[in-house]
């Protein structure tokens, strides 16, 4: 077997640059959260209102992910990023001097758009970055980023706190957003056939409306949480009208901001409803894993985050060779084996004796993770390996929405499911045999999610065989 042909240089540098802008833009997400009492003290606020500086960032990423990627695909993709990443950059600087907390707020809202534009353009540009059989290492060099990204935020956000203040919590961005420009403008395809000649209007309802029922459903799932109430009813009420008052919209424009058929694409909506399915699971390991090991094993909060670090290692050490396993085996085969590797992780944790100790929770933790590492490089990659030119940006973000709606659900989900088995399995009074009830029904409804969403991939894949 001949060795594999090494990436040309612009290929290597335009990666490089989609790297970096994943690298930032889930650095956005993870650093802030650990700044919270810190600003608490700065502003002299209460949690719920500082709360709003991690809120205002996901919020605006969700609601508007896929209305940017639609835009890009219309208006040019390179051109749409760039924009972006000066937008992220810019925010963060005002986010780094913000005499206020509404000020910080806000800037936080438009550092969100920013990311929004960054993630749903990031997966839409690899197959014009690199060759198609290297499309899989792409993706899994993108994953591994992202990855590390995540697991960094909180570390490097409590260092920098440490030595030089909140502000630095943004200030980092500067420099590496600068960086990003440069490296875009210069090494990413130009947008020239990026979109048709007439891209036609945007649709403006349509995004109203679905920036609308996200929101609303986005703040029913975190608002209160573990306490739901009216208002939490009144936003879901209000995001399954949205929901379905866009969906009657889309289906009488001309120019909708998503074609109902392409959801008719058994490999794209089956690789969205897995994404989303499995997302929900991997969530119940950041929420549940805490609380479990503070009860079961009396963990401080420095051993409970030598533990819940493992699993983003994993992830982050996964990613690239799941991407080679893609492009040598093919996309489909490693989702299918992914799965199958976290059906092994959640089972065994809906099992797990108290006996085994910590070693016995890790294991199948780093089962789960680095199964949902594979996972995320192989769907990704099958997902976008056919994907018209004009259509990446909208399906790139409809990807990343999926991903966002699963850790939106999986968070009061899969809390919520903790909380019923740990009261449930509180027979003893203990509090290490309440949390080990919780724990094995909460992996037992996650074993169940991983199966059903392999058997929606498997039945999608025949639905395409068909096709």
């Amino acid at each position: 077997m001949s060795a594999p042909r090494p990436l040309a240089a612009s290929a290597r540098w335009a990666l490089a640059s989609l790297s970096l802008t994943m690298l930032m833009s889930a650095l956005g997400t993870s650093i802030a959260n650990v700044g919270l009492p810190t600003l608490m003290h700065a502003f002299a606020a209460s949690f719920e209102d500082v709360q709003w500086v991690v809120l205002a960032y996901l919020l605006a990423i969700t609601t508007l992910i896929v209305s940017v990627g639609r835009l890009g695909d219309q208006f040019g993709r390179r051109r749409l990023l760039l924009t972006g990443l000066l937008l992220f950059t810019l925010a963060s600087l005002l986010c780094a001097f913000a005499p206020t907390l509404p000020v910080l707020i806000l800037a936080r809202g438009a550092q969100g758009l920013g990311g929004a534009i960054m993630m749903a353009l990031t997966l839409a540009f690899v197959g014009e970055a690199v060759p198609k059989e290297k499309t899989g290492s792409a993706m899994g060099l993108l994953g591994t980023t992202s990855a590390i990204g995540t697991a960094l935020g909180p570390s490097l956000g409590g260092i920098l706190i440490d030595l030089f203040g909140w502000p630095a919590l943004f200030l980092v961005n500067v420099p590496l957003g600068l960086v990003a420009v440069l490296l875009v403008g210069r090494h990413l395809p130009a947008d020239r056939g990026s979109s048709p000649a007439r891209p036609g209007r945007f649709d403006l309802p349509g995004t109203l409306l679905l920036a609308l029922t996200l929101a609303a459903y986005a703040l029913a799932l975190t608002l209160g949480r573990g306490h739901p109430g009216v208002l939490n009813a009144a936003l879901l009420a209000t995001a399954l009208a949205g929901g379905v008052l866009f969906v009657l919209a889309e289906s009488r424009v001309a120019s909708p901001l998503i074609r109902l058929a392409l959801f008719r694409n058994p490999q794209l909506s089956g690789g969205f409803a897995s994404s989303a399915l499995v997302t929900t699971i991997v969530m119940a390991t950041l929420v549940v894993g805490p609380f479990y090991l503070t009860a079961a094993f009396a963990l401080d909060a420095a051993g409970v985050g030598l533990v819940m670090s493992t699993g983003p290692i994993v992830a982050a050490l996964t990613g690239f060779p799941a991407g080679r396993l893609v492009d040598r085996f093919g996309a489909d085969r490693m989702v299918v084996a992914a799965l199958v590797v976290m059906v092994v992780g959640t089972a065994l944790l809906a099992a797990l004796p108290a006996q085994l100790g910590i070693a016995g929770y890790v294991v199948p933790l780093l089962l789960v993770t680095g199964g949902y590492a594979a996972f995320q490089t192989a769907n990704n990659t099958g997902v976008m390996k056919d994907v018209a030119l004009d259509q990446r940006g909208l399906v790139s973000a409809l990807l990343n929405l999926s991903r966002n709606l699963g850790l939106i659900t999986g968070a009061s989900l899969m809390g919520a499911v903790f909380a019923l088995g740990s009261t449930l399995g509180n027979g003893s009074g203990t509090p290490a045999s309440a949390a080990q009830s919780g724990l094995h029904l909460t992996f037992a409804c996650a074993t169940a999610l991983v199966v059903l969403a392999l058997v929606v991939t498997l039945a999608c894949r025949a639905a395409a065989r068909r096709h």
